[in-house]
């Protein structure tokens, strides 16, 4: 059961993704600058996991340690993101949502194989097999399908 919980929470995540994406453009078109839309997205994010972690920090009784992570992991989840908000904020109206969305998930696939494999960061090494390539290719060639037909 609370695998299946888990299972709807990351598709209600994706859900969230794709939705973002026209919020997004359309915000950038009120404001005139893709890079503006992307910069309020953000605070408005931060400012409610702001107020998210406050709450939580209080009922589990404890603040987070701010100095215990390596200073570029700071900065290098900000970047990423940015990169990919910006990035669906432009594509948005050119190629479409869905489009977007298939050419990211292909994107973060082709990245989880070779994080998987390469052991990055400390995550646990994953071998790349038959069955999980035939997946990714199904996949790119899902997202081409979606762009192309």
């Amino acid at each position: 059961m609370a695998s299946l919980l888990w299972a709807l929470l990351g598709i209600a995540a994706g859900a969230a993704i794709a939705i973002q994406a026209p919020i997004n453009t359309l915000l950038a078109r009120g404001l005139g600058l893709p890079v503006a839309a992307a910069c309020v997205s953000f605070l408005a994010g931060a400012a409610i996991l702001g107020v998210v972690s406050i709450v939580m920090a209080r009922a589990q009784g404890r603040m987070p340690d701010f100095a215990a992570p390596a200073p570029w992991l700071y900065v290098a989840g900000g970047a990423l993101g940015t990169l990919y908000v910006t990035t669906a904020i432009l594509l948005t109206p050119r190629i479409g949502a869905a489009a977007v969305m298939a050419f990211a998930v292909t994107g973060q696939l082709m990245a989880g194989l070779l994080i998987d494999r390469v052991g990055f960061l400390g995550v646990a090494v994953r071998e790349l097999s038959f069955e999980r390539i035939a997946g990714a290719v199904l996949l790119i060639s899902g997202a081409v399908m979606i762009r192309v037909l």
